[in-house]
């Protein structure tokens, strides 16, 4: 766009400009902003993206620009934007300098986390804007390579109060998957000029007169798009103009223009519309490059001056196009025989030392027959791609060598490795379609059976009801007969499905999944934890809770110990949470989590830190402390938000039902209808145990006893054994002594199968329940004395609840205060408001006087906000902004911001005395 028309455009963006000003202004004040201005093609995006270069003053601006190609290379758009800082890298904490430096192919290593790498980014910007504010642009983002659209809209949420300024230009109406990393930031929708901007600049660029009525039908056409409104006349003549005889286009916009582009490219003599077509085809606007490719091709140095001359591309230190549109045109429009030649001759002119991977590439576009030689490149490419984290590169890069192997069955292994990849990458479709084609070449067993697991894994993984259970065992079935080992993986995924198929599914239930696992390989050598696990929950399924409890419990003994290795802890810690949910293993719980957590945030594996937050959430729920529950799971979430996985909403309606809120039911209710539609029954039962516990803490025993019978209906892997105890309450309590009995003879199975002080503390409970005089007495004593040596202190505060409810009801009254006291006190510490309440109503029926004051949920928890707290628990903890904020992933600016506002709501001057005051959390 000419720098005349630019400034008139501008002119008409006013607000745009004042959005972007205010950006800028908050980034030098230390409140780092971000901004995605989305727009459709021509609209003006990029002129505002120059706009703010040119109007940040005082700033350092750092740039990239996404490039609409066939190639994806990994970390490529990211590292446009960070080599100005590169220079900095030992500036930053050693794990994250390792990370980036893997991605950046600067250093061998296993393939960093993603996100870790983006940490390392943050870290990187924060460090460079403590010297000068910093503001980054990035024109045509949805175009960027997969890994670094995702890396930058994890930065993008973590800034806070760095002195940064991100600011993406982002085309709507596109199917280019980058542009949905950016979804959910604060936005700014750039529309077409007001009419009134529009006629002018088309006035502006047309000569001669200009027939009003012609002049509306543009303005009106394009909507207000600058570039139509400039390209769109070129190919009217100046009849057409005059008098308005010109054929109105009904095709989107985008055509249209590029059709405009098309029509010029085609003008240029044939050597130019070469040069412009290598220009397209290389996408870092390499000019030394593209000089030597011009030199292969024979191109004369005056093609390029006529190039520039249209108007069409820039030669400078880089080459730079008019806009995306004309690049695109320029490659698809060119005949696929000069495509090809012009491909060759990229491949020839780079360097194949240092650049390796792209000149595989070029070759690659410049095949037309079937190469192994060239598949066998592109397949190492991969795996460096692989090496830095690029998986979705890797993926791009074995399809193209999938295309290209001659051998059927090389065909066949290449488009296995391409799905897995592509899965691997977040791409479930690609990868069906990839295992499709692998299906057309003839499979030998091994190859058939890898390809079954793999396709019923991404079923899995979309919808982990019974849909995917049969595909399991059919893969496992497959693998048995040719890999015992990832048989055996196969089973554990197979009972895993059914056990969140739950009471769903017609076909199988989880004990004949179990029974079917049973055929198994044995294990190959010194078991794993994995197989000592799927040899457990065979026998707890198949042969029951006494036969199975020892092979389960020295299952979770091998974890435990296992769990410093982290891969396989953290790729089972989903079944290894509910087996020993169904041994009432607090202890296990207890260490899993804690090692779970821990080793993510020491790993920077945000995959997985939110499920491993989740679990020990629910840990924290159990042991009372509702108010770090509720940090991890408002950590867990802003995750979740950054990485766009699948939230994780148990340990939240855990919550909501010992809480007692008065959303809690709805909620709950909802989640159950959803579990049904997604076909996850363990949820359903799920969501009808934590209803008991929500109606028996409102002292609701009919609607408990409701919900807690249907809870019970399946053996829902870690929710029967607990809803047990709940229907032996409600049941108790409600008058259905029938029903309360059989509750306790289930539960006295699995309670002895345990043989925790938990399981043992909750069954002597609920035998107490049924009791009457000294039996009962020494039952609720017992109950005590066992839950005092667990973690689970919400079921210690209940059970003093209970007893209290029975002293009273015996007319021992001050007994009863005793114990009603220690539950109100616990209870309202805890932050469970309705069994609190039912505690102090009891009270009050002892004669007890209680002044009226609400229920404490947690002291200084409602103070601070939850990251606040978790910052302020390990401040006090010790640890430095540094450490706090690569731990939590955001930077130690927004460390120091948070305990700023920390000291200010607790009224503390140093760190020393945090400790102290979040005392009462």
């Amino acid at each position: 766009m000419a720098s005349s028309a630019s400034r008139r455009v501008l002119r008409g963006r006013r607000g745009e400009r004042g959005a972007l000003d205010q950006v800028v202004a908050d980034a030098l004040t230390g409140q780092g902003q971000v901004l995605v201005l989305r727009g459709e093609a021509g609209v003006g995006k990029s002129a505002l993206v120059e706009y703010l270069v040119e109007s940040a003053a005082g700033c350092q601006i750092l740039r990239a620009v996404g490039v609409e190609s066939e190639m994806e290379l990994a970390f490529a758009g990211l590292h446009q934007l960070c080599v100005p800082l590169m220079g900095n890298l030992d500036r930053i904490p050693g794990p994250q300098r390792d990370a980036l430096s893997v991605a950046f192919g600067l250093s061998a290593g296993s393939a960093p986390d993603r996100f870790l790498v983006g940490l390392a980014v943050l870290s990187l910007l924060a460090d460079a804007a403590e010297e000068q504010p910093t503001v980054c642009v990035v024109d045509d983002a949805q175009w960027l390579d997969h890994v670094s659209a995702q890396t930058l809209a994890f930065v993008a949420r973590r800034l806070l109060a760095e002195r940064v300024a991100l600011v993406f230009a982002v085309r709507t109406a596109t199917s280019a998957e980058a542009g949905d990393h950016f979804r959910g930031l604060r936005d700014l929708l750039v529309h077409g000029l007001h009419d009134d901007d529009a006629r002018a600049l088309l006035e502006s660029v047309v000569p001669g007169r200009l027939d009003e009525n012609v002049r509306d039908r543009i303005v009106s056409e394009t909507r207000g798009n600058p570039l139509a409104l400039l390209e769109l006349t070129r190919g009217l003549s100046a009849a057409e103009l005059a008098g308005g005889f010109g054929r109105p286009d009904a095709r989107p916009l985008a055509s249209q223009i590029e059709e405009s582009y098309l029509r010029r490219i085609g003008s240029l003599p044939a050597a130019a519309q070469r040069l412009l077509l290598a220009a397209a085809a290389e996408p870092l606007g390499d000019a030394p490059l593209l000089r030597r490719v011009a030199e292969r091709l024979d191109i004369a140095p005056d093609a390029a001056a006529a190039v520039e001359a249209a108007g069409l591309v820039e030669f400078g230190t880089r080459v730079r196009f008019r806009h995306p549109l004309v690049r695109s045109a320029a490659y698809r429009g060119a005949d696929p025989t000069v495509r090809r030649d012009v491909h060759r001759a990229l491949a020839e002119a780079t360097d194949s030392v240092f650049d390796s991977d792209r000149q595989a590439w070029h070759r690659a576009h410049a095949a037309v027959d079937p190469d192994e030689a060239l598949a066998e490149e592109l397949e190492r490419s991969a795996g460096r791609a692989q090496a830095r984290g690029g998986i979705a590169a890797a993926a791009a890069f074995l399809r193209r060598a999938t295309e290209l192997t001659p051998d059927p069955e090389r065909r066949a292994t290449r488009a296995a490795a391409a799905a897995q990849a592509a899965f691997d990458s977040g791409s479930p479709d690609a990868a069906l379609e990839l295992l499709a084609a692998a299906q057309l070449s003839r499979l030998d067993e091994v190859q058939r059976a890898r390809q079954a697991w793999l396709r019923a894994q991404i079923v899995f993984a979309r919808r982990r009801g019974g849909e995917a259970l049969l595909l399991l065992l059919d893969a496992a079935d497959r693998l048995a007969k040719v890999d015992g080992t990832q048989a055996r993986e196969a089973y554990l995924d197979a009972i895993g499905s059914a056990v969140f198929a739950g009471r769903l599914p017609e076909h199988a239930d989880v004990r004949a999944v179990a029974e079917a696992a049973r055929t198994a390989p044995p294990a190959a050598g010194p078991p794993r934890p994995s197989d000592l696990l799927l040899d457990g929950l065979v026998s707890w399924f198949a042969d029951g809770c006494a036969e199975g409890a020892p092979r389960l419990r020295a299952a979770l003994e091998a974890f435990k110990q296992a769990s410093e290795d982290g891969d396989d802890a953290m790729r089972w810690l989903w079944l290894t949470w509910l087996a020993a949910g169904d041994m009432w293993d607090d202890e296990t719980w207890h260490e899993l989590t804690t090692h779970a957590v821990r080793s993510a945030r020491e790993t920077g594996a945000l995959n997985f830190l939110p499920v491993a937050l989740g679990y020990r959430a629910a840990m924290h729920v159990h042991a009372g402390d509702f108010g770090l529950a509720s940090m991890l799971i408002g950590e867990a979430d802003s995750i979740i938000e950054v990485t766009g996985h699948s939230p994780m909403s148990y340990p939240a309606l855990l919550l909501m039902a010992w809480s007692g809120g008065p959303r809690a039911e709805a909620v709950i209710q909802g989640g159950i209808g959803e579990a049904s539609s997604w076909g996850e029954g363990r949820a359903i039962g799920l969501g009808h145990y934590l209803l008991t516990v929500l109606y028996n803490g409102f002292g609701q025993y009919q609607s408990a006893l409701t919900h807690g019978e249907l809870a019970v209906e399946y053996e829902d892997m870690s929710v029967v054994g607990f809803a047990l105890a709940e229907v032996v309450e409600s049941a108790a309590r409600s008058g259905v002594p029938a029903a309360a009995v059989a509750a306790l003879g289930r539960l006295e199975e699995r309670a002895d199968a345990s043989g925790t002080d938990w399981a043992l503390g909750v069954l002597a409970r609920s035998r107490a329940l049924l009791c009457d005089g000294p039996a009962a007495d020494r039952l609720y004593r017992e109950a005590i004395e066992r839950l005092e040596r667990s973690r689970i202190a919400v079921q210690l505060a209940r059970t003093h609840l209970l007893y209290g409810e029975w002293l009273r009801r015996e007319g021992r009254r001050v007994d009863a205060r005793e114990h009603l006291r220690t539950a109100h006190e616990m209870l309202r510490g805890f932050g469970a408001v309705a069994f609190a309440e039912r505690a102090r109503r009891e009270l009050l029926a002892t004669g007890e006087t209680l002044r009226p004051r609400p229920v404490d949920v947690g002291g200084v928890r409602e103070v601070l906000t939850a990251q606040e707290g978790q910052i302020a628990r390990l401040a006090a903890d010790g640890m430095t902004n540094s450490e706090i904020g690569a731990a939590l992933f955001i930077s130690p600016r927004t460390v120091e911001w948070h305990l700023s506002k920390v000291f200010t709501k607790l009224d503390v001057k140093s760190r020393n005395k945090l400790r102290a005051a979040l005392s009462p959390m």
